[in-house]
């Protein structure tokens, strides 16, 4: 059997950031009198604070904001009929975390439509995923390099060189653009490295794009309300995409040039992407960055109700005022932007490094070890586990919050890796150790789905500023991409110097430290518009140089 391929890796990602509540508040003439008051205080209380930590601290403190009991205005065109039939739905997306009472809370319905178009995206990474750990045996047999390791690990390597450098480049091209149109224009590298069978370059540097900007444009159009909700789709879209893939690519078992169809089918979520999101708005943060004020309001009266409009637009102006310049990657360098670029790789660092490819690159192992002979249904049941645990994270986001599902999820994976490193180590009977064995991948699969994979994603744009968010976001990925990269280098070379038990205990090591880290630098932003996070976190007023 041919060693795992490491590209099984790339499940991994993060997902997407929140929404925002924005429904039924108090008049617009509140709304400006209300800004200016928190404004002043958010602006003067970090200059009162020398360190980061206390900084954080003051956002998870602060009074949360204003939403009234009032439930969500309905527009005239959203007949009873259509509220009915969304109930249910609603109860993943902000329902049960809403304004009270018994009404059914549908306030993310308006924006549902633009954030599911984008995170097609991921849908379609998980779908390029799916396909490489699929019939990658025939692709190597029909290119010429089967039973080559080293040339198959070639192959992955290339293309997570080309996502590295696709993440590296993403903010210029966003700063320039804006999210809409490098989305749309992201996709023509994945339609057509589909369309020649090359998923190699074209698609990897696509990748690396999506990767920084689905959550980044989720998180700045969502609701504050449902911003964490909303950010789960990428998860669940790589999910999906991933499982599509090996379900499409059962025939591949029995016919060797199946592999050529699943690569042409790639071609039609990438025109689906490109049609749909010239249907969808752009960011109204990105509108306000480069001027376009009017622009940015039609976008939030349309997706987050006229009553946010004023109050809205204020707090984006506060923070993009007199600053119409790009942000240079030396930035990063400087308080407090240092700060966030440090917590975002650390993330993708740990995250990496708790053994998240590893697990997945071993698990067809295990489940051969149990009778499942199959990669692809081994490879199924992962991906439904997977999916299973994002969609419980979709619910918990806004209720429990980030930080709560991070550092419960890292605990989790902790526990699943010790259980498996006991199912090895210890003389059990057979059944009884590989029924251990499946119950500890497993769980250690949905546990990564319910924080360590989503809430990375979410939480760094959410921490970042307006003007060097991008670069943040661009320098995280690039630090996953990397780690990506080692662990799927050496991680068999580890596991025969050491043994698989050895290594399954130093990833729960590095899963209880990640808690540890959560723990102590991570703080709770749910429930806060982008710009108050900002202006808590800022050590000057924003407009002045910094």
């Amino acid at each position: 059997m041919m060693p795992p391929t490491p590209l099984a890796a790339l499940l991994v990602l993060p997902a997407t950031p929140a929404p925002r509540p924005r429904l039924g508040l108090a008049p617009s003439s509140r709304h400006a009198r209300g800004t200016v008051v928190r404004a002043a205080a958010l602006r003067a209380l970090p200059r009162r604070l020398e360190f980061w930590h206390p900084r954080l601290a003051a956002v998870e403190s602060g009074p949360p904001s204003s939403q009234s009991s009032a439930p969500p205005p309905q527009t005239g065109v959203e007949s009873q009929d259509a509220t009915s039939g969304l109930a249910s739905f609603s109860y993943w997306f902000g329902g049960g975390g809403g304004d009270g009472g018994g009404d059914t809370d549908l306030g993310w319905v308006r924006v549902f439509p633009h954030v599911l178009t984008a995170s097609m995206a991921n849908f379609l990474f998980g779908y390029h995923i799916g396909v490489m750990n699929g019939p990658i045996e025939d692709i190597a047999r029909e290119l010429g390099f089967q039973g080559n390791p080293f040339l198959q690990g070639l192959v992955v390597s290339i293309f997570i060189v080309g996502a590295f450098f696709g993440s590296l480049g993403s903010s210029a091209l966003v700063d320039y653009l804006g999210c809409k149109r490098t989305l749309q224009i992201d996709s023509i590298p994945l339609i057509l490295g589909a369309f020649i069978s090359n998923i190699v370059v074209p698609v990897g540097i696509g990748i690396g794009v999506n990767t920084v900007l689905v959550p980044l444009y989720i998180s700045e159009v969502a609701p504050t309300k449902y911003r964490g909700s909303l950010g789960t789709l990428c998860q669940i879209g790589t999910c999906l995409g991933i499982i599509a893939a090996l379900s499409l690519g059962i025939p591949s078992e029995s016919d060797p040039h199946w592999w050529r169809t699943m690569l042409y089918a790639a071609c039609v979520p990438g025109f689906l992407i490109v049609a749909g999101m010239q249907f969808a708005v752009e960011s109204p943060r990105w509108l306000a960055k480069v001027g376009r004020l009017d622009d940015a309001r039609k976008v939030v009266e349309d997706i987050w109700g006229a009553s946010e409009a004023e109050k809205a637009i204020e707090e984006m102006k506060s923070v993009v005022v007199n600053d119409d310049s790009q942000a240079s990657w030396s930035e990063l360098l400087s308080e407090p932007h240092n700060r966030v670029a440090l917590i975002g790789g650390s993330l993708f660092f740990l995250q990496q490094f708790a053994g998240i490819n590893g697990v997945l690159y071993f698990s067809s192992l295990t489940f051969r070890d149990v009778g499942i002979a199959s990669g692809i249904l081994a490879s199924l049941y992962v991906g439904i586990t997977n999916f299973g645990g994002a969609l419980v994270a979709s619910n918990l986001m806004d209720k429990q919050g980030r930080k709560n599902l991070l550092i419960g999820s890292y605990l989790g994976m902790a526990f699943a890796m010790f259980l498996i490193v006991f199912s090895i180590s210890f003389p059990l009977d057979e059944d009884v150790g590989h029924t251990l064995s499946i119950t500890g991948t497993l769980l250690y699969i949905f546990t990564f789905a319910l924080g360590a994979g989503p809430v990375t994603g979410i939480i760094i744009p959410e921490l970042s500023s307006a003007r060097t968010r991008l670069k943040v976001m661009g320098f995280s990925f690039t630090v996953h991409w990397v780690c990506n990269f080692l662990v799927g280098l050496y991680f068999l070379e580890l596991v025969k110097l050491f043994g698989v038990g050895a290594v399954y205990a130093g990833f729960g090591g590095v899963s209880l430290l990640t808690a540890l880290f959560a723990y102590n630098f991570i703080v709770e932003t749910k429930g806060r518009s982008l710009e108050e996070i900002e202006m808590s976190l800022s050590p000057c007023a924003p407009g002045e140089p910094k």
